[in-house]
């Protein structure tokens, strides 16, 4: 589905990213690791086309670069952490303007299933008793449920999630990553997230890729990335004694 070939961020003599190359296929779902710094949301925003990159980068054979953004936008899907919501739509409003790129505009018709679409995202969400809320008024949780429902909407073939649970308590980050796979196990495409929580990694990958100072250290199944070797090398640290040592607290007062 996805191409990614050396893909490279530069900005001014600093190079953020450096040649780094993968592919996704339908069904997968990559979790983009690494430290702070590594360089993972900037490969996510040069992959979205929200950040200049040379390489390229190719959607089912074709270059991103020379897609329409409406066109673009019919194919990529992108949640990011946060949201900045300056004005009082509502949040089925909100979810409405999925269906932005398969219209004739803004006010224009929606595209022949449109409305199924719309639906379908509110019901997998769980929104209806928040539909006609100002979002104004929701919490951070169901804010990023909103923007879920909205991205849904929108019917993407690929989800690209950056760090989209980061703010967010526990019930919100298992519901948020439960939407994801359920929509991936219903044959919606693949995703692509970037992650800093190796627990969620594992236990929602299926693919990882993970990066230190700019490029890729290791790529393949979860099984294969996220291998206490390679993690100790670019964290810097054991990884799997801090691990143990946090778990081992809440095994002791019988969690």
């Amino acid at each position: 589905m996805l191409t990614v070939q050396d893909l490279t961020v530069r900005y001014g003599k600093l190079t953020i990213v450096d040649r780094v190359s993968f592919s996704v296929e339908r069904g997968q779902w990559l979790m983009v690791v690494g430290p702070n710094g590594a360089g993972k949301s900037t490969v996510a925003g040069a992959i979205s086309q929200t950040i200049p990159s040379g390489g390229q980068v190719l959607f089912d054979g074709r270059d991103i670069s020379k897609m329409k953004r409406r066109e673009l936008a019919r194919r990529i899907g992108v949640l990011t952490q946060s949201h900045y919501v300056g004005y009082g739509f509502t949040t089925e409003e909100v979810i409405r303007l999925g269906r932005y790129a398969h219209s004739q505009g803004l006010l224009g018709r929606s595209d022949g299933d449109g409305e199924e679409k719309v639906q379908a995202a509110i019901r997998r969400t769980g929104l209806e008793p928040f539909l006609k809320q100002s979002v104004l008024t929701l919490s951070g949780g169901e804010l990023q449920r909103t923007f879920l429902a909205q991205l849904l909407a929108q019917d993407p073939q690929l989800l690209i999630l950056d760090e989209p649970t980061n703010h967010l308590d526990l019930v919100y980050q298992k519901e948020v990553f439960a939407l994801v796979r359920e929509w991936l196990d219903d044959g919606g495409g693949a995703v692509i997230s970037v992650v800093h929580d190796l627990s969620l990694a594992k236990s929602y990958g299926t693919h990882a890729l993970l990066m230190d100072c700019g490029r890729v250290v290791a790529q393949g199944t979860v099984k294969e990335v996220l291998l206490p070797e390679r993690l100790n090398g670019v964290y810097r640290m054991d990884v799997g004694a801090w691990m143990r040592g946090l778990y081992r607290q809440w095994l002791e007062d019988g969690l």
